[in-house]
């Protein structure tokens, strides 16, 4: 079995510095340590859907990605595994997030480990992973892991160590899940453009 594996990460933050990108950057530093735990080498790309908001606009409307954002929506396919964070506004994903989710290939995501995570200003809105993120890629047929993290303002304060804050171990047990199960399968194949071509062998019937 190959030692490495393709991690893709996704942030829906809107400002910078962004909490989004923070949690983002935490889940995808957890995830990289349990692979490397296992052996495994991560090559991780992480996205700031922020930076293709315009191309995301611009592909609802035309139906056609290219420029940064083909490039991301390839290598979202290409993944073999995805983290996935958003703010919360009005009680869900933010427009932004579910507007690239809505220019993802509809089978791209199936059968793939996902590690969803949201931030918001109170822990009122954690329950957004249960309701609006995990049904959205239980549609496209990912395979979430167990735990979602939500991350609050206040879990980012200073107060209390890092033993005593339940976001960090929250971010560690999510982190394993995802490296669990990205080790358990054989990294993704890429397909090549042109892979469903016939060859003229085929189509002449020899």
């Amino acid at each position: 079995m190959s030692t490495e594996r393709t991690l893709v990460v996704l942030s829906a933050g809107l400002s910078q510095p962004s909490s989004t990108r923070l949690l983002a950057d935490r889940l995808a530093d957890a995830t990289v340590a349990e692979l490397a735990a296992r052996g495994i080498t991560a090559h991780v790309h992480t996205v700031e859907l922020r930076d293709l908001a315009h191309e995301v606009v611009n592909t609802t409307l035309t139906g056609f990605a290219s420029g940064a954002l083909g490039e991301t929506l390839a290598k979202v396919a290409a993944a073999d595994g995805l983290i996935a964070v958003t703010p919360v506004f009005s009680a869900s994903y933010s427009g932004l997030f579910k507007s690239f989710v809505d220019v993802v290939d509809k089978d791209a995501l199936a059968g793939m480990p996902v590690l969803l995570g949201a931030t918001g200003g109170t822990g009122r809105h954690s329950l957004v992973l249960e309701f609006a993120l995990r049904p959205l890629f239980s549609y496209l047929h990912a395979d979430v892991v167990g735990t979602g993290v939500f991350a609050a303002t206040d879990d980012w304060s200073d107060g209390g160590g890092d033993d005593v804050k339940p976001l960090p171990d929250r971010i560690r047990r999510a982190g394993r899940e995802l490296a669990e199960t990205m080790a358990e399968r054989e990294p993704a194949q890429p397909v090549g453009l042109y892979d469903a071509v016939p060859s003229f062998e085929d189509l002449l019937g020899g």
